[in-house]
């Protein structure tokens, strides 16, 4: 039988329940204990943080934007918008020179000029979207555009305008064929298809460069042996004396109508950014002073639009990773400083190998000195690193070409310097942040037996993780 519930347990049955409850180790039966800590199983627990890749990206990917609108592809550069600010006048020029193509009749070539980030594609883009709205119907009018950065040859470029007429699988152009023959195809094609084109060239400066205007010539003509279709040219050009490398032919054939894009100040990017700001994030979350500085930062860098927006966004981002309920003007700051090395280190890269030695020498002296540093020092150091490297040092007139090369990215700056008797000379002075470049140039596989020594540390690592190493670390 129980005990009623009011009389209190015997001391044999308490003792049985503590022996009973005692852990493993605990002291005598009746002795004093301390209360257990309590348990932590009642509380609610957060899923635990994410420790892998997959989970990473899950947590981001359900988070919802406190900044963003919509997609940010608003704020790129290859985005074209309905509204182009202060470019209304250059918009009805191209407009006015393209429109007779809707009429069935062939327009002017043009020549569009500007330098970067002035808006040229983006205006071609938009006049090209208005007037394939309205050619639907007749289907009369076909645009074709090229980036002449990406497709270079005479040969490519041939084959890519008759690939776009092509209407089965069958009929388009291989690799192979001789440069007579795919341009006797491209012919054909745009025969059988009989309308208007429009071919635009993006960067047609980079193409001459590269290929000679030989194919700029071929095209220009072809209008004299196409019988139902006809072409016309849209060159878009960041040299402004483009047309100076162009054979009279070519350029009398060619350079029928021009039109030049003027730089944006900082007031007109500052209302280009506005507008897209309206478009890509939500209401009041764009600090005062952030679209005018990113604006300010893309002026002083000849009223580049693509460099005000890239900032614009890489600042939203970076206040987004922040966790912030803003955008402010530390985060412009943030992203012009990250824009500024990836440029720098993406342009030291993609340097030729002599040019990126030159570099190497030229940092290393400067760093030492922090001072100027004169040409025949740095074709002293530059002989030694390539002698190291085991490559033949290039005669002192090419590295002097290549110091120019150097100064015209950016990277260094030259100034004439004179030495009385001794005749003049350059000196030579860094631009680029010598703690983040030198690393960058030490990881290329050409330069990296030139990689300064690691420190002890670094060492013990290395030792460590190669057993087999001999000597002293």
């Amino acid at each position: 039988m129980t005990s009623p519930p009011d009389e209190p347990p015997s001391s044999a049955s308490v003792g049985s329940e503590l022996s009973s409850t005692a852990p493993a180790g605990a002291g005598a039966v009746g002795e004093r204990r301390t209360a257990p800590e309590p348990s932590s199983a009642g509380k609610a627990e957060g899923p635990p943080p994410p420790t892998s890749a997959g989970e990473f990206l899950d947590e981001i990917l359900q988070r919802k934007s406190e900044l963003f609108r919509g997609s940010r592809e608003v704020l790129r550069d290859s985005y074209v918008p309905s509204r182009l600010p202060h470019r209304e006048e250059e918009i009805r020029k191209v407009a006015e020179i393209l429109a007779p193509s809707l009429r069935g009749e062939l327009p002017s070539n043009l020549l569009i000029y500007g330098k970067i980030g002035t808006g040229k594609t983006a205006v071609v883009a938009q006049v090209r979207q208005d007037i394939q709205r309205r050619a639907q119907k007749s289907n009369e009018v076909q645009f074709i555009t090229v980036n002449c950065g990406n497709i270079d040859t005479a040969y490519s470029l041939l084959q890519t305008i008759g690939n776009g007429f092509a209407r089965a699988e069958a009929d388009r152009i291989p690799t192979g064929w001789s440069l007579d023959r795919v341009q006797g195809a491209m012919r054909r094609l745009m025969d059988a298809w009989g309308g208007t084109t429009l071919l635009v060239l993006d960067e047609i400066d980079r193409l001459v460069a590269r290929s000679g205007d030989n194919v700029l010539y071929t095209l220009s003509q072809l209008n004299t042996e196409l019988e139902t279709s006809r072409l016309g040219i849209v060159g878009i050009s960041n040299d402004l004396k483009f047309t100076n490398q162009l054979d009279a032919r070519v350029r009398s054939r060619l350079n029928e109508e021009k039109i030049v894009f003027e730089p944006y100040d900082a007031a007109e990017l500052q209302d280009i950014l506005r507008d897209r700001a309206k478009e890509a994030f939500k209401d009041d979350v764009v600090d005062p002073g952030v679209v005018e500085r990113c604006a300010a930062y893309a002026a002083l860098e000849n009223g580049d639009a693509r460099r005000a927006l890239a900032l614009l966004r890489l600042a939203a981002e970076m206040a987004e990773r922040d966790h912030a309920k803003r955008i402010t003007p530390d985060h412009v700051v943030k992203a012009k400083n990250r824009l500024e090395q990836d440029i720098i280190l993406d342009c030291c890269r993609t340097l030729p190998p002599h040019c990126k030695v030159l570099l190497y020498a030229i940092l290393q002296l400067f760093e030492r000195r922090r001072s100027g540093v004169l040409t025949g020092e740095v074709y002293e150091s530059y002989r030694r690193l390539a002698e190291r490297l085991g490559l033949q040092p290039l005669h002192a007139r090419s590295i002097s070409n290549y110091v120019s090369e150097l100064e015209t990215l950016g990277l260094v700056r030259a100034t004439i310097v004179s030495r009385g008797r001794g005749g003049r000379t350059r000196e030579i002075l860094v631009d680029v942040p010598i703690s983040e470049t030198m690393p960058a140039l030490e990881e290329d596989p050409l330069l990296a037996p030139l990689g300064r020594p690691k420190n002890r540390g670094q060492m013990l690592l290395m030792n460590f993780d190669n057993p087999n190493r001999s000597g002293p670390f």
